[in-house]
C-alpha cells in the first residue's frame, strides 16, 4: 500500500499553452524530456503527491468538469491510458465525455508521461490501481466509471477485481492481457533485456508500429503527432530512468496476466474493441507460427465477452488497436451511447 499526501500542485509551468508549438519542438528534438515539459496536454495539468515504495512521488492528472452550458450528469469517467499512450491521447474522448455532462479524470500512471519516474520502483497492476484510487479519494469521487484503453485495460480490470463496490461501471477499449502470453509460448525476457529494447526506441520505429497495430495500416498527419509525444520521454535528461520505468511496465504486462480471473469481474462492463488489432506483448521474439495467433481480437473478444458476466460487446471490423484515434466521432458516438446503456 502507498501513504498518499493530501495535496496537489498545478503544473502549468511545466507544459506548453500550444500544442502546434510542441509538436514543432519535438520534431525538431530541442527539448523533448522525460516529463513531457514540452507537449501541451488538452486541458491544465494538476499533479497529486503521494509517497509510495519509501518515495516521494507525484502523479499527473486532469480533472475536466461538464462543459459549458451542459448540465451536468452527476457521473465522473476515470480514462486509463496504456502502455505507448499518455493522458493527452484521450483528448477527443475527454471532449465527448464533457460534452455530454460527465467529470472526467485522467492521470498519468506513475513512471509515465508527466509523472514521477522513479530509479528504483517495484511496478504491479496492483500497486497503480492502488494510486489511482487515492487519487479518486484525494478528489473525493466515488463510484466512477472507470475506462482503459490498451495497458490500461488491463490497469482496469484489475482495478475492477479489487474495487468492485467502488466503481459503476466499466469500459474496456482493446485492452491487453486477454491472453496470457507467456503460457502460450511466448519467451520470458530480464528487465536488463527490455531496457536494452526500450534504448533502441525512435521515432521511426514507433510510427512503423502504431500504423500496422494501431492504425490498420492507414496513417494521418495529426497521428505523427502522438509517436513524437511519446518518443520525446526517451531524450534528454531523465530519459535513461523512463527507458528503464518502460522496460519495468513490459515486464509487468508480461507476468501479470489478468485473463484468468475474467469470471470473476463483477461491474457491468462495456467492451470496445477495434477487431484489425493484432498487439501481444513480446510477439516479435516469439517463434513465427506463434506469433501468427497470437493477438487475435475479433476471437479474444468474444472470449472475454463471454467470460464476463452480462458484458455488453461492440466492436469495430475496419478499425485497430485504437478506435478512439482512428475515427474519434464515430467512436465517441458508440461510446456514449454504451455509457448510457451500462449506468442509465
Amino acid at each position: 500500500m502507498a501513504l498518499h499526501v493530501a495535496k496537489t500542485i498545478t503544473a502549468s509551468a511545466m507544459r506548453l499553452t500550444c500544442a502546434a508549438a510542441g509538436v514543432a519542438v519535438l520534431a525538431a528534438g530541442a527539448l523533448a524530456d522525460s516529463m513531457l515539459a514540452d507537449f501541451a496536454y488538452p486541458h491544465p495539468v494538476k499533479h497529486f503527491e503521494l509517497k509510495s515504495q519509501r518515495q516521494a512521488l507525484a502523479m499527473a492528472y486532469m480533472d475536466i468538469a461538464p462543459a459549458a452550458g451542459v448540465t451536468p450528469n452527476g457521473k465522473t469517467v476515470v480514462l486509463l491510458h496504456g502502455k505507448n499512450f499518455c493522458g493527452a491521447t484521450w483528448e477527443s474522448v475527454i471532449a465527448a465525455l464533457s460534452g455530454a455532462g460527465y467529470r472526467v479524470i485522467v492521470p498519468d500512471q506513475i513512471g509515465f508521461c508527466k509523472s514521477s519516474k522513479p530509479e528504483g520502483y517495484q511496478f504491479s497492476l496492483h500497486q497503480l490501481a492502488d494510486n489511482t484510487r487515492a487519487l479518486l479519494r484525494q478528489l473525493k469521487i466515488e463510484r466512477p466509471i472507470v475506462m482503459g484503453h490498451s495497458m490500461g485495460g488491463m490497469l482496469a480490470m484489475r482495478y475492477a477485481l479489487m474495487y468492485p463496490q467502488e466503481m459503476s461501471g466499466l469500459v474496456l477499449l482493446n485492452p491487453i492481457g486477454l491472453e496470457d502470453w507467456k503460457a502460450k509460448g511466448v519467451p520470458l525476457a530480464t528487465i536488463d533485456e527490455w531496457y536494452a529494447t526500450e534504448q533502441r526506441a525512435s521515432f521511426e520505429g514507433m510510427k512503423k508500429y502504431q500504423q500496422s497495430t494501431y492504425y490498420a495500416g492507414q496513417w494521418k498527419p495529426e497521428y505523427d503527432r502522438w509517436v513524437h509525444m511519446f518518443a520525446s520521454m526517451y531524450q534528454g535528461e531523465g530519459g535513461k530512468r523512463a527507458a528503464w520505468n518502460q522496460a519495468q511496465a513490459s515486464d509487468m504486462i508480461l507476468s501479470q496476466p489478468v485473463v484468468y480471473e475474467l469470471e470473476r469481474i463483477a461491474v457491468p462492463t462495456l467492451l470496445l474493441i477495434g477487431e484489425k488489432d493484432t498487439t501481444a506483448i513480446g510477439k516479435n521474439r516469439a517463434p513465427a507460427e506463434l506469433a501468427k495467433a497470437l493477438g487475435n481480437y475479433p476471437v479474444l473478444a468474444r472470449e472475454a465477452h463471454a467470460r464476463i458476466k452480462g458484458s455488453t460487446l461492440v466492436t469495430f471490423p475496419d478499425m485497430g488497436h485504437s478506435p478512439q484515434i482512428q475515427d474519434p466521432a464515430r467512436f465517441n458516438a458508440v461510446l456514449l451511447e454504451g455509457l448510457g446503456k451500462l449506468t442509465p
